[in-house]
């Protein structure tokens, strides 16, 4: 049975038995569907930090095999930065039209304080830690990756010295690549875990109060991923954007379940060598993007959110906030460091324009159903990006592109080594 159709299966069980708790009061099926849900969630949240870590040092050290590395990354970045550009774009134009925070019923004294709050001095100072073990423990990937960059550039400078060190990151990385693939086999089990436990816990009434935010997040997220990464593709990459979506929906589909672009990361790298990307390349460019390229939590969704706030609680936004807006989304990305959830963005994005952070209160009870299609978005970008950034360095394997297929999941398999010449 194809993973397509597996996760698709589980999806819709996970409808029928979410409608079927809620409207029958199923408490032990609520339970064991957050059970299920929760327990998947959790086993892609167990390899994040070490994944993460070893993930972003090898792929720095991976950089001296390829030609123009400096060349590359930097051109990655610029990608990164002008997909995100029009994203954010696109996201404060539909919550302009629509104006998603009118009749909705909804107060400002419905909102609280949110737990987790992001300001750009907590950003900054946040980014070196205090020791090597508390981001682990906590689980801080923006940490976590400055530690591993770190790393990576000290071990290129030692060159030979830093060999062992280097063997030992590549085997711990394939080993907790091995067992993450497990994890994501068990994916269609976690959907109707997570659909179904989302469904029983908010209802469709509470969709409904928030219908036009809802429908906007989706339609901007579905402009970005079905409009303007196909347009990138056929004009930049030259290239069938049907083919792209061929060969890299496996890790689409389980980013939409999941709703964590690190725990999708190994299959991304996968799907994306597959569209012809360089292993040497793409094992660089897909785990800097699972940290750092967010355009559905980082740029459509703030943009949208923001103007839902300001809404709300009456706030009016002019010229210069949605120039914020789009500076925070560029430049500020990384916060949201490839986690389930976009809530310290958000409040970053709040705080910068100066908006309650009672808003972001409002938000965190659909903030799961909205997480799927953003983080959809995400995965989609961080394959893209590499595509196109091989395609105008001539590094991009034609043929591998026109051939690539959505199989259903299977394991990395080891390849002999190439190294990419560029043009």
């Amino acid at each position: 049975m194809p993973f397509w159709a597996q996760i698709l299966a589980g999806l819709v069980l996970g409808v029928l038995l979410g409608w079927l708790a809620r409207s029958q009061d199923l408490s032990w099926l609520v339970t064991t569907l957050e059970k299920i849900g929760g327990t998947f969630i959790g086993l892609l949240k167990l390899a994040v930090a070490p994944l993460v870590f070893f993930a972003i040092l090898v792929s720095i050290t991976n950089l001296r095999k390829v030609n123009n590395a400096a060349r590359l990354a930097s051109r990655t970045l610029l990608w990164f930065m002008i997909t995100s550009l029009i994203a954010v774009t696109i996201g404060i134009a539909i919550g302009l039209v629509t104006n998603p925070g009118a009749g909705t019923g909804l107060t400002p004294e419905d909102g609280g304080e949110p737990k987790t709050t992001g300001s750009w001095l907590d950003f900054l100072t946040g980014i070196v830690p205090t020791d090597v073990i508390t981001p682990f423990t906590e689980l801080n990937v923006l940490q976590i990756v400055f530690m591993a960059a770190v790393a990576g550039i000290a071990a290129l400078q030692l060159g030979e010295k830093a060999q062992p060190i280097l063997t030992l990151s590549e085997s711990v990385l394939e080993l907790l690549q091995k067992a993450l693939w497990w994890v994501i086999r068990l994916a269609p089990l976690g959907t109707v875990g997570l659909i179904g436990n989302a469904i029983a816990t908010y209802g469709w009434d509470l969709i409904g109060k928030y219908a036009t935010f809802t429908a906007d997040v989706y339609v901007g997220c579905a402009i970005v991923l079905f409009g303007v990464y196909p347009a990138l593709l056929a004009g930049v990459a030259k290239a069938n954007p049907l083919q792209f979506f061929r060969g890299a929906w496996p890790a689409i589909q389980l980013a939409f379940v999941s709703r964590s672009s690190v725990g999708t990361m190994p299959l991304t790298q996968k799907v994306t060598e597959r569209l012809g990307v360089p292993r040497e390349y793409a094992s660089f460019a897909v785990p800097f993007g699972a940290t750092t390229k967010m355009d559905g939590c980082a740029a459509i969704y703030p943009a949208i959110a923001a103007i839902f706030v300001a809404q709300i609680f009456d706030i009016q936004l002019g010229v210069g906030d949605y120039l914020l807006i789009a500076f925070v989304s560029v430049v500020g990305s990384a916060a949201t460091a490839g986690l389930t959830g976009a809530t310290v963005m958000l409040t970053l994005t709040l705080s910068t324009l100066g908006l309650p952070m009672e808003g972001v209160g409002l938000l965190l009870a659909i903030d799961p159903i909205l997480d799927m299609m953003r983080t959809a978005t995400n995965v989609a970008g961080q394959a893209l990006v590499p595509v196109l950034v091989s395609a105008r360095e001539g590094l991009l394997d034609r043929q591998a592109y026109d051939t690539a297929h959505g199989s259903p999941v299977e394991e990395p398999e080891r390849e002999p080594e190439q190294v990419p010449v560029a043009a």
